[in-house]
């Protein structure tokens, strides 16, 4: 894959000065059109060999182009703050808008190369990070992203040239440490490592292009030629008429028996067995946040549910137990202007919490598969797609030591109806009766179908889904706090 880039490439003086203005006025024009039409976002993802060129390149695209409308983001190792979090999590909360370029330094391809390299990964666990790469890339791609990946290569001739020159000049000295020289010494691996990596996620969505880094001017015009293609090329683009969706069908239901139709949803609990049942589970639940080991884990609790299921009493019982300074909840609602720049799963990514923290979310990411679906929000395609990526993500948290309990709260149309009356009769509870509940209410069995796909295609061993009867309160909320304390109390004697 370095084959080509291992050979002597290089521009004179005189033709980077004749090529530069035109260039730079054309990326200009480019950036102004891509911030005016706000129609994607730009991602271009750098890496490559130490001494290769990839900062002097980027300080250029900044001066070709207008860097206020230019994200970037240099990762280095994470801070105690990322170390909390998912290692996801702080490539999310640097993706650019649309209508923003980002430039990513040493993005989420360098440290699986580099921990290869030195042994600390086996070629398996380099592999799953392939994959988990590829899905993240194509998703971004599928939310509409134009990604670019540079890999600037130099042999390693050329590298030992590169790093005394720097070494040698009081200007540039304080570039090259120890690390630079102990990639140097393994160049033949990092050759290795990189060319599979490179090979393996060099996609059509999402490819990597290889830079012979030698020649400042050849790799300039190169960067800056290759960026300008790919966004005039999408900017130009004129808008296609819709494909027929091509998805296949939905497993047909043949006969009317589904996961919630099979819920008793009348469950008996009176107030006194309720209210003894709550100081119990309260009580373990405000045990175990204190427990000494909880400090090493975090908890995402996701509800979802039929309106007026009571949700929010529900999650109140919880935080009833909590420290206020160990949880945070999070209302979700429709995604405003900043939201609606970024793939959906971004809103969601930054709320999720550091070791020791609780993050509960009153609605969530599975609006896209509920709420977007039913009403036409979003295409088939991108709702058929958010499954596997809702699984991602969440694998991705359970993986990071996050507990990740998700409850669907589920009434009858007729303990619906009276609840809704109940609130438009009671003063300090109309703001909880709108017309959108009332609009909803028409679509119960499109609601029904999505909430059944949904339990079935993201209910898995390390985010299960847990359904619960709801037409009695007292009894719903019991079974979400006995649910939540049997989670935690399991992935503390892990």
């Amino acid at each position: 894959m370095f084959e080509s880039a291992s050979l002597k490439h290089s521009v004179d003086k005189a033709q980077f000065k004749r090529e530069e203005p035109k260039l730079r006025e054309a990326l200009l024009n480019a950036q102004f059109d891509l911030s005016a039409k706000k129609k994607f976002p730009v991602l271009v993802v750098i890496g490559g060999v130490e001494g290769a060129g990839k900062g002097e390149t980027v300080n250029l695209l900044h001066e070709w182009m207008d860097p206020r409308h230019i994200l970037t983001s240099a990762f280095d190792d994470p801070t105690q703050d990322e170390r909390e979090r998912p290692p996801m999590w702080r490539y999310w909360r640097a993706l650019p808008g649309k209508g923003r370029l980002g430039i990513f330094f040493g993005a989420w391809h360098s440290w699986p190369i580099v921990e290869r390299v030195f042994g600390k990964l086996s070629d398996a666990q380099l592999d799953q990070h392939i994959s988990s790469a590829r899905r993240f890339e194509k998703m971004l791609s599928d939310e509409g992203a134009l990604i670019l990946k540079f890999w600037f290569h130099l042999t390693k001739k050329q590298q030992k040239k590169r790093l005394e020159e720097l070494e040698a000049s009081k200007e540039t000295r304080w570039r090259v440490t120890e690390q630079e020289w102990r990639f140097f010494d393994r160049h033949d691996k990092f050759e290795k490592v990189a060319e599979h990596y490179l090979r393996r996620t060099s996609t059509g969505e999402a490819p990597w292009i290889v830079v012979a880094g030698a020649d400042p001017h050849y790799r300039a015009l190169t960067v800056g030629k290759t960026l300008l293609a790919a966004m005039r090329e999408r900017l130009d683009e004129k808008p296609a008429r819709a494909a027929p969706d091509k998805s296949p069908p939905l497993l047909p239901s043949v006969d009317k028996l589904n996961v919630i139709r099979a819920l008793k949803l009348e469950q008996p609990m009176e107030r006194d067995e309720y209210e003894r049942a709550l100081e119990k589970w309260q009580g373990r639940l405000a045990l175990l946040s204190r427990h000494k080991r909880f400090g090493k884990l975090a908890v995402v609790a996701v509800f979802e549910g039929n309106d007026a299921a009571g949700k929010g009493g529900a999650i109140r019982r919880i935080t009833q137990a909590l420290d206020a300074r160990l949880y945070r909840g999070v209302s979700i609602a429709a995604p405003t202007e900043e939201e609606r720049a970024q793939p959906y799963l971004w809103r969601f990514w930054r709320h999720i919490p550091r070791r020791g923290r609780i993050s509960i979310f009153d609605r969530s990411w599975y609006g896209r598969v509920l709420v977007e679906r039913v009403e036409g929000f979003c295409s088939e395609a991108d709702w058929m797609r958010a499954y596997s990526e809702i699984n991602d993500f969440e694998s991705e948290l359970a993986r990071h030591h996050i507990v990740v309990v998700k409850f669907w709260l589920a009434i009858s149309q007729e303990e619906q109806m009276k609840r809704f009356k109940a609130r438009e009769a009671t003063s300090f509870k109309r703001f909880k009766i709108t017309e959108e509940d009332w609009r909803n209410r028409k679509k119960w069995d499109d609601y029904e179908t999505a909430v059944c796909d949904m339990v079935d295609r993201t209910s898995t061993q390390r985010a299960s889904w847990t359904l619960v009867e709801a037409n009695n309160k007292y009894f719903a909320r019991i079974k979400v706090l006995k649910t939540l304390v049997k989670a935690l109390e399991a992935k503390l004697e892990e």
